[in-house]
This record gives structure tokens, sequence and C-alpha cells, in this order.
């Protein structure tokens, strides 16, 4: 079958959602289908060129190529999912958060904002009311649609990279956070817990991001540089070490989507901190059987690493829970591939 799948393309940006849709496009070649990735330049802001690319994708007719014509469409992110195609599968990643969740978070919006948002929601009951079927990345993201558009999707998981190559090593006495570093994923929490954590845990931050200066400055203040280390991007191989010798894996974002991080960690067998507002990782994480779910608070995220500190014993027992459940989950992208492409 030939298959097209749709996203967006942020220059210079590495991160899951480029895993995602780069995986994707493998694993239907796996299967033996003919498979390309077509990427929508985008940006965030202003406001004129969100409206542009919604246009531009909205205009896109799948169905009438100069060349054969893909037999299947698999849209993952906005605005790409605007194009049309008379079988064409949305696989949600998220939507344009910032007019839904994110929407007023950092105070009231702007008249600007406010239009974008009315123009946003308009374009999305559209384009994703007429799916052909929906899929979402994860309960989270399903039920989001659900709330604010009133569209239900079915929630469909898939395996981190390189998932058959994690291992579980010694544990080294250090708490490892591996994430883009950007407000969201919430790299400021872990700093601020890490001031209040009476033991000798140590904390290894990799990953880059916009608030790298901003985080760096942070560490200065708080007195933390012989605990905390900003390690920047790091080679896979250099991750899946950091990984294995980890303590604990934090990952405590605000409202993620999915998360490969916490899967990445059970993958390793490593106990998983995360938070009651941290949406994706709370579908993995069950607190004191694969990990600690604890409040978004720098206290509470102190007194977590303090309890696996004191019990090493204990949280290695639920990083094995955890590696458990992981095989237990069926997790693949065999089943993905199965699901997108059913008649």
């Amino acid at each position: 079958m030939r298959v097209l799948v749709t996203a967006t393309h942020v220059p210079f940006a590495r991160g899951g959602a480029e895993a995602h849709m780069h995986n994707l496009v493998q694993a239907l070649r796996a299967a033996g289908h003919e498979a390309q990735l077509l990427r929508v330049p985008f940006t965030f802001a202003p406001e004129s060129v969100v409206q542009a690319a919604m246009a531009f994708c909205r205009a896109l007719d799948l169905d009438r190529l100069a060349g054969p014509a893909p037999e299947r469409v698999v849209s993952l992110q906005f605005p790409a999912y605007g194009v049309r195609h008379p079988r064409h599968v949305v696989w949600l990643m998220h939507q344009h958060r910032v007019v839904y969740e994110l929407y007023e978070r950092d105070g009231p919006p702007t008249p600007a904002l406010r239009a974008l948002r009315e123009q946003v929601l308009a374009f999305d009951a559209e384009a994703l009311g007429q799916a052909w079927r929906r899929f979402a990345n994860s309960r989270r993201v399903a039920q989001r649609l659900q709330a604010f558009n009133g569209l239900q999707a079915e929630p469909l998981y898939h395996p981190p990279p390189d998932a058959n190559r994690f291992f579980c090593g010694e544990d080294w006495g250090y708490v490892f956070f591996p994430s883009r570093l950007e407000a969201l994923k919430r790299q400021d929490l872990l700093l601020q817990a890490a001031q209040l954590v009476r033991a000798p845990v140590r904390f290894v931050l990799t990953g880059d991001g916009g608030q790298r200066q901003r985080l760096q400055q942070m560490v200065e203040a708080l007195g933390l540089q012989d605990r905390v280390w900003l390690r920047g991007r790091c080679s896979r191989e250099e991750q899946l070490a950091w990984y294995a010798h980890a303590l604990a894996v934090f990952f405590g974002p605000f409202d993620e989507d999915y998360g490969y991080v916490t899967l990445e960690a059970m993958c390793a067998a490593k106990p998983v901190i995360t938070c009651t507002d941290s949406g994706g990782p709370l579908e993995f994480v069950r607190h004191e059987e694969t990990g600690l779910v604890c409040e978004p608070h720098p206290q509470a995220v102190a007194d977590a690493i303090e309890r696996l500190w004191a019990d090493r014993g204990w949280a290695r027992s639920l990083g094995r829970q955890g590696r458990l459940a992981w095989e237990a989950a069926g997790i693949s992208w065999d089943r993905v591939v199965q699901r997108l492409l059913e008649d």
C-alpha cells in the first residue's frame, strides 16, 4: 500500500516528535508498504503565519497529485492533519496547545490569540471531524480531544526508539532527567527539589533547548554546581548508559502528551518519579508499584527522591516491576501499523 505520512517541520528541532514520525515511516516500510513523509514547515508565531499554515494544509488534496496518489494518508500534527484524502487517518500527537490546555495559562490572551483560537477550533472541527479514522497517541490526548472538540479517538501506543537496547546496570546514586530544556518539561522543579534533598544524591540532566541558560543560572544561584550536571546533548549510547546506572528517572512535565522518557525508564528497569498533573506518564506509572507520583512541588519531589535513596532495594524492585509492566503492555510497531491501515 502507498502510505503518505503528514507532519510538521521545525528546522533543527530534535525530540520525541521527530523520532515518532520517522519511526512510523520505518515501521510502515518494514511491513512492506511504500511509505513517505510529507512535512509542512511550521512556526508558532506570529498568529498570521499559523493562519497561513492552516490555509495551506486545507488546500492540499492528496488524492489529486501529479504522480500516483497515496492509498492511505496518516496525519500526526497540527496543522498537517488539515490535508484532504478519502482514506485520511489521524493519529493525533497533540493539537495547537496554546489555544487549548495552555490557553490563559500565562495570563490574559491577546486579541490576536483570541481570534486565532476561534479559527483553530473551527479548523480542527472540520479537519478532525471529517477524518476517516481517528487515533491518539495516548489516553491524555484523546481526553483533550473529547473535552475541547467533542470528538472521540482511540488511544494507540507506540514504543520508544531503541526499546530493545535499554538495559539495567548498577545504581550509581543519581537521578536522571533526559528531555528538551523547555518550560513545560519543568527541569526547574527538579532543581528546586535538589536544593531540598538531604541525601547525597546527584542529578544528571541531558538535552538542550530554550531554557538552557536560565537553568544554568538557576544551578549557580541555588549553589548546586557540585550536585547537578546539565550535560547537554549526548549520543544515544551515552544516554542508554545514563538510564542504566540511575537510581531513578524524574519526568514531571506539565500535562505531557505521551512522553518517551517514562517508557524508556521502564525499559531500563528504573523507577519513575512523576507528578499528579503530568498527563501521559500517569498512564504508565503506578504509585509505589512502578514508581512514585507526587504533587508538582519541590518538597514533594525531594521527599520522593529521599524515599528511593533510603531504600535502594525497594527502588530496584519498583524498577523491575516497571520493566515487567512494559513487557506485559505489548506495545509494538506491528500493532500500530495494523490498526492504522485496517479497512
